[in-house]
């Protein structure tokens, strides 16, 4: 093993992976929900009382899962660390499609097209089935069963990826002013009405 292979092993043995990673994932998106959101008033007046909340939150994730206190198949840490890098692996699929996209040309325009709500529902079924099934929460569910298969899953996968560089490729392209890929990717993450 190398240095930094090393490295990684001790920070698992002294529980960055158990309870750094986990809180700072919480406090960060309750804080950046409370921020966003105004849920409390007016971020700049309300800023200490989100920090706390979030805190707090963060602690209420992290404090029953070093004490043992979550029931042993439903510890929200363990179901986090086994659901997150699926997710990841998701997020990184999306990205090379959109290099793909841009390769040939395309545009990803997604936000105001035709499949935006398409894509969102995907993409909502995707990371609860991804948090369901680090839950076990499925294995109850019989019909679902063919869906545990390997070769079943990256079967679907490979299945839509080329059928959404297909659809891209085949599709009649709008008339550009030579616009090129940059600016077909700053279109999709441009907020509506910016």
């Amino acid at each position: 093993m190398g240095y930094f292979d090393n490295a990684i092993m001790w920070l698992e043995q002294i529980g960055v992976a158990d309870v750094l990673v986990p809180f700072f994932l919480v406090f960060a998106i309750v804080f950046a929900v409370f921020q966003k959101t105004r849920m409390l008033g007016d971020p700049k007046k309300v800023k200490n009382l989100n920090i706390v909340i979030s805190l707090l939150l963060g602690l209420a994730v992290v404090i029953p899962h070093v004490t043992g206190r979550y029931p042993i198949q439903y510890d929200v840490v363990d179901i986090m660390n086994k659901a997150l890098p699926q997710v990841s692996l998701l997020i990184v699929a999306v990205i090379m499609i959109l290099l793909l996209i841009g390769l040939f040309g395309g545009e990803a325009n997604w936000v105001t097209g035709p499949f935006a709500g398409l894509i969102a529902v995907v993409a909502f079924v995707l990371v609860i089935y991804i948090f369901g099934a680090a839950a076990n929460l499925w294995e109850y569910i019989w019909w679902l069963d063919w869906l545990k298969n390997s070769d079943t899953q990256a079967l679907i996968v490979v299945l839509l990826v080329f059928g959404l560089i297909t659809y891209f490729i085949v599709r009649e392209p709008k008339e550009t002013k030579g616009e090129g890929m940059l600016k077909g990717i700053s279109e999709f993450f441009r907020r509506p009405g910016e």
